[in-house]
Order: structure tokens, then sequence, then C-alpha cells
């Protein structure tokens, strides 16, 4: 059931792409917000209790609902599933955000590729380059592929037995540990540290499973060395194994300096080979659509391996 409801839930995402989707993450991160205004007093122990109960409500209605459905008629519960996957992965959303700015970039309209970027990614970017504006955009891309979508595939199977409580675990978690740890966060004390180690706990394997399969649809050398000699580097570690991983397997060179606000930041080099550009933001896409396909092919393997042994 749960590789059918994956399947109809991305190709409902391919052929109806839901625009609201923005909307309704800003209800749950108003809810976050709220939630932080409440309970933030600077302590762990508060930041456990708000956890909890940006959680566990919407994981009780997620079950619930898939439990009421399962008893009425399995296909009900297949809908539901694949209903939330629809609503909590994002893949037709962040990859026309990138092709569209590969398309100004080749139209050489940097302006619109940097309008565009700044709406899909934090931070300013009326002084970046075009290949830093293709730079920034391909690490974007990698990012949301995994929170967006491979993080969300992988808890949404480990607790299939559960219907979507595993993809809806995986979305809230990450929600809560970016807005309450994130580096706009600082003034926070310990409040954001619970929902922060909560998510790196639940992202270990899913980050490298990502990483692993960027190496084998692309360089797979040159993203393993890539991986093992740079991901530690980078200031968030799990980005950097994803990151690294993603550039080695395009041969592109990501990170490096940027010219934002003012300033030129100074980050580190990432992968190797040629700079990035806007063919290589659309071979980024091209490199995620090869490794949903292999996650595919696999949960089709372990199905049938589980449907031939039972």
């Amino acid at each position: 059931m749960s590789l059918l409801s994956l399947l109809v839930a991305l190709l409902a995402e391919h052929f109806y792409p839901l625009n609201y989707r923005i909307q309704i993450f800003d209800v749950y991160v108003r809810y976050a917000h709220f939630l932080e205004g409440q309970f933030n007093a600077g302590q762990r122990r508060h930041g456990v209790l708000a956890w909890l109960l940006g959680v566990l409500p919407v994981l009780a209605v997620a079950g619930a609902v898939y439990w009421a459905a399962y008893r009425l008629n399995p296909v009900l519960a297949l809908l539901w599933n694949a209903a939330v996957l629809y609503a909590v992965m994002g893949f037709k959303y962040f990859s026309n955000a990138s092709l569209g700015i590969a398309d100004a970039l080749k139209g050489r309209d940097l302006n619109l590729a940097r309008d565009l970027l700044g709406k899909w990614r934090p931070g300013g970017t009326a002084e970046l380059e075009a290949t830093e504006v293709a730079r920034l955009g391909i690490e974007q891309s990698f990012n949301c592929a995994h929170r967006q979508m491979f993080g969300v595939i992988a808890w949404f199977v480990l607790l299939s037995p559960f219907g979507p409580v595993g993809a809806v675990l995986y979305r809230a978690c990450s929600i809560l540990a970016r807005k309450w740890g994130g580096l706009d966060a600082q003034e926070s004390g310990e409040f954001g540290t619970f929902a922060v180690r909560v998510f790196d706990w639940l992202d270990w394997v899913p980050v490298r499973l990502t990483a692993a399969s960027f190496a084998v649809m692309g360089d797979f050398e040159d993203a393993v060395y890539c991986w093992r000699t740079q991901a530690s580097g980078w200031i968030d570690k799990a980005e950097g194994v994803i990151l690294s991983s993603g550039a080695g397997a395009l041969g592109i060179r990501l990170g490096e300096a940027v010219h934002q606000d003012g300033v030129v930041r100074f980050r580190p080099e990432l992968g190797l080979g040629d700079a990035a550009d806007a063919d290589y933001m659309q071979s980024a896409i091209s490199l995620i659509w090869r490794a949903l396909a292999l996650w595919l092919v696999i949960l089709l393997m372990l199905h049938l391996a589980k449907w031939a042994g039972g």
C-alpha cells in the first residue's frame, strides 16, 4: 500500500501541482510561532513541552484518520496516505522554481533570476552574479529535494503500518527545528535545542540515503570523494553531506564565496569540476529525478520480495 500511495501522490502532484502548499505550511508555521511565544522562556524543558504540543496533535490526527479509513475500506486508507503525501511533498514546486531560475539565466535576465531565487531562498540576492545564482539555486534544489521528498519518503515507508504518520512526523520536526533552532533563533537560549536534536536523529539515515542516491545516479567516485573529504567542513553537517555528494555527482563546484548584503560571504568549497550555470541547474533536477526513480525501483523490489516470500 505504501508504494501505491506514493505513486498516486507523485502522479497527482505532477499533473496537478498544489499551488496553495505554502498556505498549508504557513498555518503550521504560525502555530509554531504561537507555541514559541507561549512557552519560550529560554529553557530546554519549555522547548520539550512546546515540541510535544507541536508534533503529537498532528500525528494523532494523521494516524486516527488512517485507522478509521482503513476500518471502512483499505482503499480509503490508501487515498488518505496519498492525500497527506500530496500535501507534504513538493517536488514539482521546487523543480519548477529551479527551472524558472535556469530559464531566466539562459535568457540573460539576471534580475529576474535574482528575484526568483529571493522568493525561494532566504537571503539577499540583489548583488549575486550569474554563477552565484546558479550555485545557490542548485544548493536549494538539493536541500529541498531532501527535506520535501526523500526524507519524507524514508520515514513514510519506515512507519507505513501507521499510515502517513512517518511523513507528517518528518515534516513537522523539520519545520520546528528550522524555526526554533535556526540561525535566527540564537537569542532563544536552549528552547530550540530539543527540536534540533530530535530532527538530527530523524534525519541521520535519510540524509545518507539521499547522498548515496546522488552518488549512484551520478559520478559515483567523485560523489563519494567529496562526501568523505568536504561534508564535515560545512556549517550544517547534514546539509554538507547532501551538497557535497550532489556536487561531486554532477562534477561541479558549490559553496564558495557569494556577494550578499554588501559583503562577501566566504563558504567552504564543495564538489569539484566546472562552475555552476543554468545548464547545471537543469542537470541537478535530472539527477534528483533519477534518484527518485532509483528509490521507487528499490521500493518495488522490496514489495515484490515481500509478496513472493509470503
